[in-house]
């Protein structure tokens, strides 16, 4: 049962749909991948396979921060799922590590994160509020970012925005 973690393709879209549909209470999170897909701004999107079956998905997509240089580019890591009967075994955290190496060397300065305040600092992130950035939800301990270029973080501050498709669906 070796995992493999790829780059989605197209035949992978309603696999990674059922993927969020089963690890989240609501479809939101499925509705706001397909969405995100559809307007071109599924910038890192990758799948957990065991078996020839997806069983993880992770996704990464622009954000924008208020007082940054036109050249520093940001993206967001949501949503991150994978099928409960599969949750606690590492795969969550493999898809994560993949994708982050994958945005270190495309060259993407910072990556953000709203997610559970005592999962995400194990790869790295920390509280956003610690480099003056805050977020359109007003929350702050789970709002975390992660350098992903030298300094990246000591050139921003302000509103960090995810992209319009995070508003339609009310995640």
């Amino acid at each position: 049962m070796t995992l493999r973690i790829r780059p989605e393709t197209v035949g992978d879209q309603q696999a990674i749909r059922i993927v969020h549909e089963q690890a989240f209470d609501t479809p939101n999170e499925a509705h706001l991948v397909d969405l995100l897909r559809k307007a071109g701004k599924a910038t890192v999107s990758l799948v957990a396979v065991q078996n020839e079956s997806i069983v993880g998905h992770i996704l990464f997509s622009p954000v924008t921060i208020e007082n940054s240089s036109p050249n520093l580019v940001a993206l967001g890591l949501a949503p991150l799922a994978v099928l409960p009967e599969f949750q606690n075994s590492g795969i969550g955290s493999k898809l994560v590590r993949e994708g982050l190496k994958i945005c270190i060397s495309n060259g993407w300065d910072i990556v953000v994160v709203l997610g559970h305040p005592t999962y995400y600092p194990r790869f790295g992130f920390s509280k956003a509020s610690n480099y003056k950035l805050t977020n359109e939800y007003g929350v702050d301990d789970p709002f975390m970012a992660l350098e992903m270029t030298e300094r990246a973080l000591s050139r921003v501050s302000g509103l960090v925005k995810y992209a319009s498709e995070f508003g339609v669906v009310g995640t």
